[in-house]
């Protein structure tokens, strides 16, 4: 029993795959039809959203240097005071 519904799934997705016509999903039909009434306005694939401030990357850099710093002096620090 078990081989004849797996042979049964398997002869129907052949059967599907093997269709000549494949129905657009209903996203791909609503786009579709909206896009007939007012095409979308071209964009660059994966477009900077406009007005996002952008940090320079020297500042970041800065930061996180001035961080690594901090740390090491205070390490430093605490090294110095407890083998005093």
């Amino acid at each position: 029993m078990s081989q004849q519904d797996d042979w049964e799934r398997e002869f129907d997705h052949r059967w599907a795959e093997s269709a000549e016509h494949k129905e657009p999903s209903a996203r791909a039909r609503m786009l579709s039809a909206r896009w007939k009434q007012n095409p979308p306005d071209p964009a660059p694939f994966r477009a900077d959203p406009e007005g996002a401030p952008r940090r320079a990357s020297w500042a970041s850099t800065a930061v996180v240097v001035g961080c690594v710093v901090a740390v090491m002096v205070l390490i430093a620090l605490v090294q110095f005071s407890s083998s005093s």
